[in-house]
């Protein structure tokens, strides 16, 4: 596993990344997509043939009920599908934990129906409140088919997840 900040990835290494993830989402990745998982640490697993497996952890607010939350939240988790079911996806996730352990308030991500069960696993929570996004007429309601599950730290073990869960906003998908 690299762990690599967004700064030390020259533009090749971003163009590979990117080709990376476009393949690992079967070409369901956006431009926004790709720029949502920038800025941050990356979390990168390579073998013989380039990389195989990918997270990162950009820093976001979230508000839950009226707490302004310092989060870390996972982008881009991915692993190439001829390695699969190796447990490439829980080694990415161990470091990514351990940052948003070290770093952040709260962990927190969108999980993908095929996602879910390995974030669930390992300790993740789903969002039980409303979620919306921060917009600049106020808060917007997000779509109910977002599935966010969340990573509490020490420092907010006893955040209520039945609060409305409000993000900051960003081009393409709020979360």
């Amino acid at each position: 596993m690299r762990l690599r900040h967004t700064h030390q990835l020259s533009a090749a290494e971003r163009d590979t990344l990117r080709a990376f993830l476009s393949d690992a989402f079967d070409g369901d990745f956006a431009d926004s997509d790709f720029d949502h998982c920038l800025g941050g640490l990356h979390v990168l697993a390579d073998d013989h043939a380039g990389i195989v497996g990918h997270a990162s952890v950009v820093q976001r607010q979230l508000i839950a009920g009226a707490t302004v939350l310092r989060t870390g939240y996972v982008e881009a988790v991915a692993v190439a599908s001829r390695r699969r079911r190796e447990g490439i996806g829980d080694a990415l996730m161990v470091c990514v934990e351990d940052v948003i352990a070290d770093a952040y308030d709260l962990g927190a991500l969108s999980a993908s129906d095929d996602g879910r069960p390995l974030y669930l696993r390992r300790g993740w929570e789903p969002w039980n409140g409303p979620l919306g996004v921060l917009t600049l007429d106020g808060v917007r309601p997000t779509a109910d088919e977002d599935s966010i599950l969340v990573l509490r730290t020490p420092t907010h073990a006893g955040v209520d997840t039945t609060r409305r869960l409000v993000c900051d906003p960003r081009a393409g998908s709020a979360w």
